[in-house]
């Protein structure tokens, strides 16, 4: 028969409501701090916008009283209006939605405001209205923003997270917590597990506070689920957890699950559930019913139509910009490159393409003209751990070379394969022959996309990072592509670029 094991230390632990949304502490910080309520934070910009904005809109329509009212109010009622179309920070996983919960606000104020204009017969487009407009959009955008910025650097100190504990098998566990310490900043602070015993050894990376032995299938003595419920109550009021996350492989499932929402909502206790899913964007997941059972829907965004025509008409245009304006720098470069080595000044190099296809591309030569044939003798000297060589202290690097390494100078030519067609200013890393010839199924996905210039594993420390970080981030890309992803990509690449991390 299966059983409930707890120290009885759980049982008597009485539940306590937490009265602020973190205690601040991580896993290895036993003091309590002051913690970062950041939906107050939020509620507090949006009101300060909305005062900023009023007193505007006022100034400007002076003149007008019946527009200076109907702005003042729309810009008294923001809050509210952001606060219903959930432009509030969410109370576990922080502000998402930055700009589209802002902007949906925005609409919903717009139209109301024309209709209430329409009605009463008050002219309120002209600058008034667009300068109280943009204040408020620009206000809560930079407010939710500035929040992000900070629980990010709170969350990476393991601090302005909630006390977690996980409940499934050991090997659930352990691979939950292997992705949360992966990815380093995530709002769950696990701080015990309560585990159900399936033969396999228990995590020693986390305190194991209760066991749930499996019934035997096909049995008539299976334990009740209001057992196994209450048993990850008591486990969740012993360690005053403010979350209970449930791993992959558990037997939390249906009705059992639903019922553990149940008792840890009447005690003030968040659920969540670890689908076992890793590296897939907000905007790729759906959620939907059928009947009564829920579905989440994993959607594909691999550019197509009007996105890629999009992306492809981007490329070209800002390449083609760029490479008017740096034209004079290219053309130094150049003339430097020849002056320190006798060679070209631009090499060539087979690269990989989208879909395995082949295609030459161009860097400023960084090497002496020698250095293809001098590769054979330093591999064993590679501090790469993958398919693909990377050398800190490359002795066939000119003096000229690892200067523009280190700011990825070298790498302006390709604004022309972009021209061309044959990569993208964002993408994959573009890969060699020889390595794509080793990549496993999982690989050879990141060929999926046009490869670029930049991508997530430029601004996340190109060199330093393993083969399996580099392959990971790179399929982060191809799998969650998005059109504001890309914009943001580029925009890190300038601060990356500059700091020069993992640039050898």
């Amino acid at each position: 028969m299966a059983t409930v094991d707890l120290s009885s230390a759980g049982a008597r632990t009485r539940s306590r409501r937490a009265t602020s949304e973190f205690d601040g502490r991580g896993p290895q910080t036993p003091s309590a701090t002051r913690p970062f309520r950041y939906r107050r934070v939020t509620a507090a910009g949006d009101l300060l916008t909305g005062a900023v904005a009023a007193v505007v809109a006022v100034l400007l329509s002076w003149s007008r009283p019946d527009a200076a009212a109907a702005l003042a109010a729309m810009a008294v009622a923001w809050p509210l209006v952001l606060t219903v179309k959930t432009g509030r920070a969410d109370r576990l996983f922080g502000v998402k939605n930055t700009y589209s919960d802002v902007l949906r606000a925005l609409t919903a104020v717009v139209a109301v405001l024309a209709v209430a204009g329409a009605v009463l017969s008050i002219r309120l487009l002209g600058t008034p209205f667009l300068a109280a407009a943009a204040i408020l959009a620009g206000g809560s955008i930079t407010v939710r923003l500035l929040v992000q910025r900070k629980l990010r650097r709170l969350r990476t100190l393991g601090r302005a997270t909630r006390r977690t504990l996980l409940v499934g098998p050991a090997s659930g566990i352990v691979a939950t917590m292997d992705r949360f310490a992966r990815d380093g900043e995530h709002p769950l602070s696990v701080v015990a597990a309560c585990v159900e015993d399936d033969g396999t050894q228990p995590p020693a990376a986390v305190p194991v506070v209760g066991t749930i032995v499996r019934g035997i299938p096909g049995h008539d003595d299976v334990l009740r689920d209001e057992e196994i419920v209450h048993a990850v109550r008591l486990a969740a009021q012993r360690v005053r957890a403010r979350t209970v996350c449930v791993t992959p492989g558990s037997e939390f499932s249906g009705e059992r699950l639903r019922a553990l929402s149940w008792m840890l909502g009447d005690i003030g206790i968040d659920l969540v559930t670890d689908l076992g899913l890793s590296d897939v964007a907000e905007h790729r997941m759906g959620l939907g019913s059928m009947g009564s059972s829920v579905l989440l829907h994993v959607k594909q965004v691999r550019p197509t139509g009007l996105r890629l025509v999009a992306k492809v008409a981007t490329d070209r245009v800002l390449a083609a910009l760029m490479l008017l304006l740096l034209a004079p720098l290219l053309l130094t470069i150049g003339l430097a490159v020849k002056l320190t080595d006798s060679g070209p000044a631009l090499y060539r190099q087979v690269r990989v393409g989208r879909d395995g296809l082949y295609f030459t591309m161009m860097k400023f030569r960084t090497m002496y003209v020698d250095a293809d044939q001098r590769r054979a003798e330093l591999l064993d000297a590679a501090d790469g751990d993958g398919p693909m060589f990377k050398m800190r202290h490359d002795p066939r690097i000119t003096r000229i070379g690892r200067l523009l390494r280190k700011y990825s100078l070298d790498e302006l030519p390709q604004l022309i394969n972009v021209l061309r067609g044959d990569m993208s200013l964002v993408g994959p890393r573009p890969a060699l022959p020889e390595e794509v010839a080793t990549y496993d199924g999982t690989a050879r996905r990141r060929l999926a996309a046009i490869p670029g210039m930049t991508g997530l594993w430029q601004v996340s420390g190109r060199s330093n990072l393993t083969w399996s970080e580099t392959v990971r981030l790179d399929l982060r890309y191809v799998d969650n592509w998005s059109y504001g992803e890309d914009v943001r990509l580029l925009g890190r690449t300038a601060g990356a670029v500059v700091r020069s991390t993992g640039a050898y």
